[in-house]
């Protein structure tokens, strides 16, 4: 297991994210468990939209402003859905959060709605899936160290799943290397490779995703593009001649929908959770879409 962390530094090294990767018998269902840690009394921020998320409030509480202007407090095992549009949170108090990436097998594994339902959205995970979210977060909290709870948080999730057709794992695997390898992906594409009719493939990833194919594609490219932009100073010259936008404009009004900030602030003034979580890339033991998210 391979942990990767990234402090802030600077004025601001209270804030910090580390990663652990999955064990590669999970990697199909979740994406890496991160701690996340504030050791400030109150702080706000901005997350770019992503996959769902189970998060464990280990220490503090919180509320997330979502897209549509909707605000929610945050319940101590939160399963929050797949995020279509940049999401601010605020923490009251210092944090300690221990969350993983729920994959599209994941969500569907574990027992969740259709995702489409949960969209910049929330629930409380031990109401909906059972008393045994809040014994985890009571052995989390009480493990002596961050190395002795990650093996327990994986091996409850794998406890948590059903089995998944091996039809749905092509279905996903499919769908995850036409989002992740294409820089601007064709609906045409898709189509082709799954066999399956527009209708039909919307109704699938609807279920899985949170949205259409239509939509994916734009999120996921500007998910894309973002971390280009950060790690590789690319201008929004190159990526619309890349095809992947019609025009400065354009580009603009997708990347500030998406991350929540411009591009030039992302280049030049990214805020601080904006600067850890682009590092997700340098993950090489997680699936490919989500180091992209």
């Amino acid at each position: 297991m391979m942990e990767l962390a990234f402090p802030s530094g600077g004025a601001l090294d209270a804030i910090g994210v580390q990663y652990w990767e999955p064990p590669e018998h999970l990697r199909y269902f979740f994406g890496s468990i991160y701690h996340f840690s504030v050791r400030l009394q109150n702080y706000s921020d901005v997350t770019r939209a992503d996959m769902p998320q189970l998060r464990f409030m280990l220490a503090a509480t919180g509320e997330y402003l979502f897209n549509d202007g909707r605000r929610c407090s945050t319940p101590e095992v939160c399963m929050l859905g797949a995020t279509m549009g940049a999401t601010r949170f605020f923490i009251d108090g210092e944090a300690s959060v221990l969350g993983i990436s729920v994959l599209p097998l994941g969500w569907l594994a574990l027992g969740c709605e259709s995702a489409d339902l949960w969209v910049d959205n929330l629930y409380d995970a031990e109401a909906v899936h059972g008393p045994q979210y809040r014994t985890m977060l009571a052995q989390l909290r009480a493990a002596p160290r961050l190395d002795d709870a990650i093996p327990l948080l994986w091996t409850f999730l794998e406890q948590q799943l059903a089995p998944v057709p091996q039809s749905l794992i092509d279905l996903v695997s499919k769908i995850d290397q036409w989002l992740s390898e294409n820089d601007s992906p064709r609906i045409e594409d898709i189509v082709e490779a799954t066999g399956l009719s527009a209708r039909q493939l919307a109704r699938y990833t609807n279920r899985l995703y949170g949205a259409p194919p239509k939509f994916l594609a734009r999120k996921y490219r500007a998910l894309r593009c973002a971390a280009q932009i950060v790690l590789d100073k690319k201008t929004w010259n190159e990526l619309c001649a890349e095809g992947c936008f019609y025009d400065q404009s354009h580009f603009i009004r997708e990347i500030k929908q998406f991350l929540g900030l411009t591009p030039n602030q992302l280049l030049t003034d990214p805020t601080m959770l904006a600067r850890l979580t682009v590092q997700r890339r340098a993950l090489t033991g997680v699936m490919k879409l989500n180091r992209i998210s």
